[in-house]
């Protein structure tokens, strides 16, 4: 029950007496609530990303009821408001491109509202990491419910999910998939409520909340229509309201040991590599000092434990019967710092000691795990000066270290029209280079990083080849693509001057990625280089071009950075 003798910041609102109190409290009461509901209980804000036009999130009016149920129980005011929506599969150019402004709505909606204590209910890519960057910005006591997976999909007696999407476009490149094909996929792939059944970003992000400590355990892998989905948030619902009680801040709980254990079971899940420009912003709002460097330092003798698509073989729905993060985070144990203090008051050690596993194959041991070491690998050389990542675990290992010569692309619609060309000059050995699709020159760093190949070069029986881009990987896909090159090319950065016939050499081992082109040649390019023009001189766009930092400091907005708070300086009347 709420500590009714707790003075709540809830109260600077509904406790004020005369005109200000009545105005607060009169329109509150048109709905039918109680008067004493103004004066004892925790006001709980349910921050919802429900939309029609995100799909992955259809199924969050009934998860909030089930968040509500919880924090009436338990003493609280639950209040549910809507935030903007961020439908990955739906919203051009690309969702990332609005993760900054949505962080902008949560932050300004839960400290403009009397709320005591903040739910967050997120599921789609962009949801989790735009709700967490608002709320630490306000810092606030708040807990994390994710939507949880959809159930796998069947498809002529196989299991299929979104990263099947990838091989069936190539199929139909080769003749090996006919469109009506593909059509009767499309109606198998997506079978329940829920996000990516893979361990795609959106299941990421879900485990990154429960590794940060800011879920309740289990929270990131339960299938969206499991009943058990709905308990996760009933009881999310309940302990908010004790946290408030205990005055249980997001700083209380994201320190720099959790993000250092997040970072470490990122790796050994096989994680997208999304997680990293997400998990370095969040750092920046709540004023943890991250860098590139610390993922390739913690990830470096991390193996994959996780046996899920894309980097394995199985699908979420399989990782929750077989024990869930939970268990990985049991096998993690002796890698982590289990001291650090979670969304439930209790430590990682306290709350994961007797996690079980039920399936070996789907989830593997410390001394046996399903691969060595193939965590995200952070390269540097003169062809990303800031810093750029690779999934090696979604990669061709032969392709990891690996000298070619570059086919150029100066920005996404040269190469949607020439890279089906039959007299593109390209070779399998060659190395795809895609400039201008990072956080300016998109804008907005869209997920464009695993370039489609040539349909010759399929033909030829060849599946992958290495990439390179300013831009992002989907978390769903795969292949030998080094993504979010810093600075980017609309920035100035080297990859700005790469020509088609440079030789590039890609070292994964020793982590490094060279142009091996002369600086004096460089400098030579560099004076007859332009920039591309901004894409719009209004509105959002503008102001994200003009602010947006690059990839290996998050894609932040510069004025976002660091905590505001919780209080309101100016009063409404």
């Amino acid at each position: 029950m709420a500590d009714t003798n707790k003075k709540l910041r809830s109260s600077e609102w509904f406790g004020k007496k005369g005109k200000d109190g009545l105005i607060y409290r009169a329109w509150m009461k048109k709905t039918g609530i109680p008067n004493h509901y103004f004066k004892e209980k925790p006001v709980i804000g349910i921050c919802n990303t429900w939309s029609e036009l995100t799909p992955c999130n259809s199924h969050f009016r009934d998860l909030a009821k089930s968040v509500r149920e919880g924090v009436i129980e338990a003493g609280g005011f639950p209040v549910e408001f809507p935030v903007m929506s961020l439908g990955e599969t739906l919203m051009k150019p690309t969702a990332m491109l609005y993760r900054n402004l949505a962080s902008m709505d949560v932050e300004e909606s839960i400290r403009a509202n009397p709320v005591d204590g903040v739910v967050l209910l997120c599921g789609c890519d962009k949801t989790t990491p735009s709700l967490v960057m608002g709320a630490c910005s306000v810092d606030l006591p708040t807990i994390v419910v994710s939507g949880g997976p959809m159930l796998t999909g069947k498809f002529k007696g196989k299991e299929i999910s979104t990263s099947d999407g990838w091989r069936f476009a190539e199929k139909l490149k080769t003749g090996e998939m006919s469109f009506a094909e593909m059509e009767e996929a499309e109606g198998c792939m997506c079978r329940s409520d829920g996000h990516c059944a893979v361990m795609g970003t959106a299941s990421t992000m879900a485990s990154m909340v429960e590794s940060l400590g800011l879920s309740l355990p289990g929270n990131a892998a339960i299938p969206a229509p499991d009943m058990r989905r709905k308990l996760v948030a009933y009881h999310s619902g309940q302990r908010i309201v004790e946290m408030v009680d205990e005055d249980l801040k997001l700083s209380d709980i994201l320190t720099r040991r959790a993000f250092e254990n997040s970072i470490k079971i990122n790796t050994s899940i096989g994680g997208s590599t999304n997680f990293v420009v997400h998990l370095l912003a969040i750092a920046g709002r709540i004023g943890v000092e991250l860098n590139l460097a610390d993922f390739d330092e913690l990830s470096r003798d991390i193996p994959l434990l996780a046996n899920l698509q894309p980097s394995g073989e199985f699908f979420m729905e399989d990782f929750y019967y077989a024990g869930g993060l939970p268990a990985i985070i049991k096998e993690m144990l002796p890698r982590l710092v289990t001291s650090v203090k979670t969304v439930t008051g209790k430590t990682v050690s306290e709350l994961y000691e007797d996690a079980e596993c039920y399936n070996r194959d789907v989830i593997s041991t410390l001394d046996k795990p399903l691969k060595g070491e193939v965590g995200l690998a952070i390269l540097k050389g003169n062809l990303c000066e800031e810093g750029a990542v690779i999934k090696p675990s979604a990669a061709s290992p032969e392709l990891l270290t690996h000298k070619g010569r570059a086919v150029v692309f100066e920005q996404i619609e040269d190469y949607k029209e020439r890279i089906s060309d039959p007299d593109l000059d390209i070779k399998e050995d060659d190395i795809l280079v895609l400039k201008n699709v990072g956080p300016k020159g998109y804008p907005g760093m869209p997920e464009v990083g695993n370039m489609g190949l040539p349909q010759k070069i399929l033909e030829a029986g060849v599946t992958d080849m290495v990439r390179i881009s300013d831009g992002r990987m989907s978390g769903t896909a795969f292949g030998t693509a080094v993504l979010h090159v810093s600075p980017e090319a609309a920035d100035g950065g080297n990859l700005a001057l790469v020509q088609n016939g440079d030789i590039i050499e890609l070292d994964v081992p020793n982590r490094t990625l060279t142009l091996h082109v002369s600086d004096e040649e460089l400098e030579k390019r560099r004076e007859s280089w332009k920039p591309l023009p901004m894409h719009m001189d209004r509105g959002y766009w503008h102001l994200y071009q003009k602010h947006v930092q690059q990839a290996h400091l998050g894609a932040d907005l510069d004025f976002l950075r660091g905590k505001s708070g919780s209080t309101v300086k100016r009063d409404s009347h």
